[in-house]
């Protein structure tokens, strides 16, 4: 079975950092490799469904593996509930900043009040609003669907985190939780309930040090609960 996982950094950060996207650690091989298959990712740091609608209509990569897709996972969603200080295109154009040093500043400044900025606004705005998310996601679907390629298409219950960068504010979470929820009901889209298998693996602390990544026994949770799914969904699917 070939996996095509769209997602953000949860899917190649480990314990200890970002890893290449081959790691057998990381959760998405985890789950194909219980599936007896391979899988490929598209993903960046940060990414929310709007990246993942963007490299699924802009990404010749991605357009080629298509062909050869027997699941396709919108692992996306989780990083779109964080708070967002900054509207993203200030936030994302700070790599752009020159001279060096002066960009280096900026990215210091706002990343030392990133934590006080969330308190203070209550951890709003959301890096996407939940309309939007669900926006993304159904849109990256119907093209997938437009394409006349019609394999099972799973997503995910945005994550939780602890992270202190974000002063361990996450008021977004729950909207976007039931955005998403509504959305894959709708659509006919089966999603895995990342907080209940993630959770209490982030929440104790047993994940990487910034509070929301996970290590290895987080991301076999989560490989070993993904491969689950899509056993149910590949089955039901080739019945269908």
């Amino acid at each position: 079975m070939r996996l095509l996982v769209l997602g953000d950094s949860l899917s190649f950060h480990g314990p200890d950092g970002p890893l290449p996207a081959d790691h057998p650690g990381l959760w998405h091989n985890i789950a194909a490799s219980a599936l007896g298959g391979h899988a490929e990712l598209a993903a960046g740091f940060g990414w929310t469904a709007r990246d993942a609608w963007w490299a699924l209509t802009g990404d010749p990569r991605v357009w080629s593996l298509l062909p050869r897709t027997d699941v396709i996972v919108f692992a996306v969603g989780s990083m779109d509930t964080l708070p967002s200080p900054l509207p993203t295109y200030l936030r994302q154009g700070l790599r752009y900043v020159r001279p060096d040093g002066l960009r280096r500043w900026a990215r210091q400044t706002y990343v030392s009040a990133q934590p006080h900025l969330a308190r203070l606004l209550g951890g709003r705005p959301v890096a996407l609003p939940p309309h939007l998310t669900v926006k993304y996601l159904r849109d990256s679907v119907l093209s997938v669907r437009n394409l006349e390629y019609f394999m099972p298409v799973v997503g995910i219950v945005p994550s939780v985190h602890r992270a202190s960068s974000y002063g361990g504010v996450h008021t977004g979470h729950a909207a976007a939780v039931r955005a998403v929820r509504s959305w894959g009901a709708s659509a006919g889209v089966p999603l895995l309930d990342l907080p209940s298998v993630i959770g209490p693996h982030v929440r104790s602390g047993q994940g990487n040090p910034d509070g929301m990544h996970w290590g290895w026994e987080g991301h076999a949770l989560v490989g070993a609960a993904m491969a689950e799914l899509i056993r149910s969904v590949a089955v039901s699917h080739s019945e269908g």
